[in-house]
Parts: C-alpha cells; structure tokens; sequence
C-alpha cells in the first residue's frame, strides 16, 4: 500500500512520522509539507467548497503518485486532487471538521474519508474551566490593573477591589453536550458546580450528575454561567442573539469555546455593555484582529484568546492517531471507525 502524508506548518512532519512510523516496514509512505507561501484563488465548484485550508490543491496534484491512501492536516483534497491518483481510496484528516476536504467529490468517488473527532475535546474542556475561573474571579480587571501601574499597595486586602466567585455551588449550563461538552461537565462537577445540559441530539449518560434541559431559554434563565459548544450549522447561525443574552440570568457569564458564528456579537457586546453580564471569556471572534484590537476587549470582565482552545502538542498527536489507527485498519481490511461520509459512500 502506498501512502502520501502531507503536513504543514501546524501539524509538521515529525509529529507525522512520529506516530505512523509504525507502517513504514510493511508500507511505503512518503511525506511531504506544502509550501504555505503559495496562494490560490478558488474557481471551480470543488475549490469552493473547501476553506480552512493551508498550501494548494496543485501541490498536491504534483505529489500524488499511484498512492492509496492520503493523509493530510491542512491542505486543501478537491476533485482535481482526488483525481490525480487513480488507486485512492481513502482520505485521512487529522481534524475534527474537515472542512479542507471537499466531501462530496470524494463521496462520489467511492472515497472514504476519516476524521479525528473529539481530538481536541481535552484541551478545549481544559480551557472553558480556565476561562470560567478567570472571569468569575476577574482576573481579566486584575491583570489590566496592574498594566497600567495602578496599584496603590500590595498585601493582604488588595483583593477588596476584585471581590469575585468560587465556582463550587453555581449553575453552569452547557449549551451542546458532545466531546467537549461531556468533558466540561465532568471537570465542573469536580469543582462542585451544578451542571445542567442543553442538547436536542444527546442524551447525558444515565447516573452522571448532570440534569438534561429540553428548553434553552430555561437553561439560560438558571444558569450562573452559560458554557457554548453547539455546532456550527445554518441553523444555529446567531444562536445566541439580543434575545437569549436577554433571557440569560442577570450577573451570569458566557463562555464561548466553540465557533465564532453562534454569536451574534452586537448583542453580546449590549449585554457586557449595559452590565446584564458579569463577563465574558471567548475563544473565537468575528473580529479576528485583521480590522485592530477586537471591541470585545474594550470590556474589562471579557477574556479572549485567538483560537487556541486545540493548540496543544497532545491534541496533534491524537489527531494523527486516530487517522493513523484508521488506516491500519484499511490496511488489514477491518471496518474504519471513523469514516465522515459513510452514508454517503454506502448510497453510491
């Protein structure tokens, strides 16, 4: 079996042959890192429908060569890269969301493609109890107070001006109840929080202390912090608009670890603004910094980070093994874990 691994600046070729130097003594495998410099400019229909991506679809074209399976991170699998070898059946994406694989060329190919689900699940769960302490115990005040020298003493009652909230006793309210979700609410209760959930297509595990919510309203009326990790679909484009941050309980705090589209961001900003919120901690934004500073950060009670709920060197190498333990099977002939368009492939 021959195997083309692509890597690129995020997912570099050692964490790559690290974790499939397992195959290298029944299979040839070659690797590859797309050279980030190069720019294209999408056309056709299949370029369209891929974005997130790093390098061109034409490195790729170049670098396939009579290859089975292809394994990438990053770079961006169209039908013209599909095509460029004959003998491709399976394409591995060490992501959650491949969004830089066009899934319906490869669906009509007869070409499984394999992901990397709850990857990241770790870290990111990781981060929403961070940014849950940070802002309950104004930490972000704190830090800014200090930026500007303006401390007038430091001992034991400095702390009356950042009177904030141990997380033991409070409501936190998960909005999504999947990879990260179940690990959010499986640290928050060690924590002694109340944990409830809001999911219309999963169940919380029977016995695990966390109380489902059919109403979403309801979930946000209760809660004393609204944790977000719903998925991003047409559907839930602006789930959290003017009118649920409204509904939210007033003092409470949005966490927001998920997509930056779930947020309608003039009403967050409203509700920072007119102190209905007590805070907010997010690692996504509309205002990704390309236009300045975001206007979130004008808030003192807001946390924000660029995106780095999944950067972890664990969450890489996870990654990379789960498609990794999904091409052994392919190798061996065993059915894949986990395929992203298996219904699509078994209609074909």
């Amino acid at each position: 079996m021959k195997l083309l691994v692509v890597a690129d600046s995020y997912v570099t070729c050692s964490v790559f042959v690290g974790v499939f130097d397992g195959l290298s003594a029944q299979h040839e495998i070659r690797y590859a890192e797309v050279d980030e410099s190069s720019t294209f400019s999408p056309a056709t229909p299949s370029e369209l429908r891929v974005h997130e991506y790093l390098g061109t679809p034409a490195e790729l074209v170049r670098l396939l060569d009579g290859d089975d399976v292809l394994v990438v991170h990053g770079a961006p699998v169209t039908d013209a890269v599909l095509d460029a070898s004959p003998s491709l059946r399976l394409v591995g994406c060490a992501r959650g969301g491949p969004a830089n694989v066009d899934l319906e060329a490869a669906s009509s190919r007869g070409i499984a493609v394999v992901t990397a689900p709850g990857r990241n699940a770790d870290a990111v769960a990781d981060q929403t109890l961070a940014f849950m302490i940070m802002v309950a115990r104004q930490f972000p005040k704190a830090q800014r107070t200090l930026l500007a020298a303006d401390r007038t003493a430091i001992g034991t009652f400095e702390g009356r001006a950042f009177l904030g909230h141990d997380l033991n006793g409070h409501i936190l309210g998960l909005v999504g109840y999947g990879h990260v979700g179940r690990r959010v609410a499986a640290r928050a209760l060690a924590f002694g929080m109340k944990v409830r959930a809001y999911d219309p297509f999963a169940e919380p595990d029977a016995g695990s202390g966390i109380e489902r919510v059919s109403d979403l309203e309801r979930l946000v009326a209760d809660a004393d912090f609204v944790s977000l990790h719903a998925r991003a679909t047409a559907a839930t484009e602006n789930l959290f608009d003017s009118k649920l941050f409204s509904a939210m309980k007033p003092g409470s705090y949005f966490i927001n670890t998920a997509r930056e589209t779930l947020v309608d961001e003039d009403g967050l900003d409203a509700a920072l603004a007119s102190g209905h919120l007590a805070g907010a901690a997010l690692d996504v934004s509309r205002t990704d910094g390309n236009t300045g500073i975001p206007r979130l950060l004008r808030h003192e009670n807001v946390v924000m980070t660029p995106h780095i709920g999944g950067a972890t060197h664990e969450t890489l190498t996870r990654g990379v093994e789960l498609v990794r333990d999904d091409v052994f099977r392919f190798a061996a002939g065993q059915p894949l874990l986990h395929v992203i368009n298996r219904e699509e492939i078994d209609s074909e």
